[in-house]
């Protein structure tokens, strides 16, 4: 402020005295100039924000698809659809992920109340490119599921086949919003939005993401065309050997009642998996 002032008065200095009628456009000269000089200021000051924002939107990235390309695990547990009147129907879950040098594998198992069974073979690129094999009820080898059917409810809950895999971090097009809380967290705010190249029925996807652990604790996917959007959250945070994860995570569909559960409840985090483990159809997951 010092320096504006010193700007003004020597402006208005120059045009009194023996031109009066000169005062009003030094006046206005010396507007323009303060202005000038605030605006030389003010954008001084840009770059630094814009390269602590670079710095975050880095950081939140580079743990995101750290976090995803140690994964070395096998767990298992239940899946509970919860229907709006309150009836629940359980499925045995069991599941298994390993990063390998061509990119991520997760092999899922769903029992359900039956004796039937799905099996979910999902596989994505360093580049975020995912396919899916499957082996629904009544089949007997395992096929590439379209991608048509990405979308459908996994064993009819709010889950579907492609929210087995955290695509979104791979995506090009990322973007750091203004940082929230969300409940008693400090979460980075990120917001994914696919590429003309990746296959997906999300029009984006918004994590928020604790600012210490980098790790998800909400999760807001919009669907492509409908606008409408599915809301993911994760319970139970916890680190098991060097690695967070959830205990739980609860899937919610927007305008549809009820919600579903996955809950692990046995597992390791370190199950040093090799490609022989994720033969789909064999019942790998399960043993």
């Amino acid at each position: 402020m010092t320096f504006l002032r010193r700007v003004v008065m020597v402006s208005r200095s120059r045009e009194s005295g023996r031109y009066p009628e000169a005062r009003w456009a030094g006046c206005a000269v010396g507007a323009i100039q303060v202005s000038i000089t605030v605006l030389v200021l003010l954008s001084l000051g840009h770059p630094s924000r814009a390269s602590a924002a670079n710095s975050d939107l880095e950081t939140v990235l580079t743990g995101s698809r750290q976090r995803i390309e140690k994964l070395d695990y096998r767990v298992t547990g239940r899946l509970t659809q919860v229907e709006g009147n309150g009836k629940r129907t359980n499925y045995k879950f069991a599941a298994k992920a390993h990063w390998f040098p061509d990119g991520l594998r997760v092999l899922c198992e769903f029992s359900g109340p039956g004796s039937e069974k799905t099996s979910v073979l999902l596989h994505m690129t360093v580049s975020g490119h995912v396919t899916i094999e499957a082996v629904l009820p009544g089949e007997k080898a395992a096929s590439v599921l379209p991608f048509e059917r990405w979308n459908d409810p996994l064993v009819g809950t709010d889950f579907s086949y492609e929210d087995m895999v955290e695509s979104q971090f791979f995506w090009k097009n990322q973007e750091l919003l203004a940082p929230e809380k969300y409940g008693a967290r400090d979460c980075f705010v990120l917001k994914s939005v696919p590429g003309s190249e990746d296959q997906t029925y999300y029009a984006s996807v918004t994590s928020w993401i604790d600012r210490g652990i980098l790790f998800p604790v909400h999760v807001v996917k919009t669907l492509r065309g409908t606008g409408l959007q599915k809301e993911f959250i994760y319970y139970g945070l916890r680190q098991v050997g060097g690695a967070w994860s959830a205990s739980q995570v609860e899937a919610k569909l927007q305008g549809k009642p009820g919600s579903s559960i996955l809950v692990i409840e046995a597992g390791s985090g370190k199950a040093n998996l090799g490609r022989k483990d994720f033969e789909i159809g064999q019942s790998g997951a399960q043993k």
